[in-house]
């Protein structure tokens, strides 16, 4: 029982970077505007919410500056890509480039520095519940905040005026700019929002997952995300469920090492982007479902005068 529950545990500690970083871009791909420039992002997170904590300024207000670092990148693209029109899929591959640089020069003091690991928040009663506690109610503030952001952008989406046009703006930018909605403000926001998301995703590797620095720690993690919203056809409480899956292809290696299997540890080591693969393909062969969820305007530019 007790190995259960660790195994299941270390799932939803391997989701919730994928979660958090999936969300944003579910909020960013559902204005129309398709940013890959995802696991830059995340690493600009990862090492300013380390080097904030590392500095002795507290993990709280580490995780604070991990997601405005992650906004900043994310205005970057806004900036290029919303007034500039610059291309968005080079863009964010631009910046995911640029994040992985930017990142190694910034956290090269802070390799190898220790730090403390964020504080788990038991929540009382809950917690010493037989099995759901421990691998529920037990968690650091990041795991409980990343759930309780799947509800709200789901609410959000779904059940608020604001998540309307943010859908109708997705849909047809044009109509909803014929309507005196301010398009580009509006996907500026999302886009900011995506990159807070992306940087709090970050965050929780450098300050809870792995307390330490590394360079490229992320390690793939941002295009699993994008491969995530895809999977889970831009629905947030889908996105946590394939979190929670690839969440157990990524713990799937540490545990088949553990148990001593005779697999190659390389082959175990590129399990979770197998099945990031393997689940594309799939999705593919299902396309007509997946263009009647996309935004129908995601990556397309919007030019008011035209």
């Amino acid at each position: 029982m007790t190995e259960t529950i660790a195994i299941l545990v270390s799932m939803i500690l391997a989701a919730t970077p994928l979660l958090f970083a999936a969300l944003g871009e579910v909020i960013t791909e559902k204005s129309g505007v398709l940013n890959l420039g995802v696991e830059g992002m995340m690493l600009a997170g990862a090492v300013t919410g380390f080097a904030v904590a590392a500095s002795g300024y507290g993990p709280w207000l580490a995780i604070v500056c991990a997601a405005l670092a992650g906004a900043a990148m994310a205005a970057i693209f806004g900036l290029l890509t919303l007034l500039l029109l610059a291309n968005q899929v080079a863009t964010g591959l631009a910046l995911t480039m640029f994040g992985i640089g930017l990142s190694a020069l910034v956290g090269k003091p802070f390799v190898g520095v220790p730090l403390e690991k964020l504080p788990s928040l038991p929540i009382p009663g809950l917690s010493r519940l037989p099995f759901v506690g421990p691998l529920l109610f037990q968690h650091d503030g990041l795991v409980y905040l990343a759930v309780l952001l799947t509800a709200a952008v789901h609410l959000f989406l779904t059940r608020s005026r604001a998540g309307l046009v943010v859908r109708a703006v997705g849909e047809n930018h044009d109509a909803a700019h014929s309507l005196g909605f301010p398009v580009r403000l509006i996907r500026f926001g999302c886009v900011l929002f995506g990159g807070a998301m992306a940087g709090l995703g970050g965050a929780y590797l450098s300050l809870a997952y792995t307390p330490m620095w590394a360079q490229n720690m992320t390690a793939g993690r941002g295009w699993i995300a994008l491969a995530l919203v895809v999977f889970a056809t831009w629905k947030p409480w889908r996105v946590l469920a394939g979190a929670l899956l690839f969440g157990g292809f990524t713990i799937a290696q540490l545990h088949a090492q553990g148990l001593g299997l005779a697999v190659p540890p390389e082959f175990l080591a590129m399990l979770p982007y197998l099945a990031t693969v393997l689940v594309l393909v799939l999705i593919s062969r299902d396309a007509a479902r997946i263009r009647l969820s996309a935004p129908a305007c995601i990556g397309k530019q919007f030019h008011p005068d035209d």
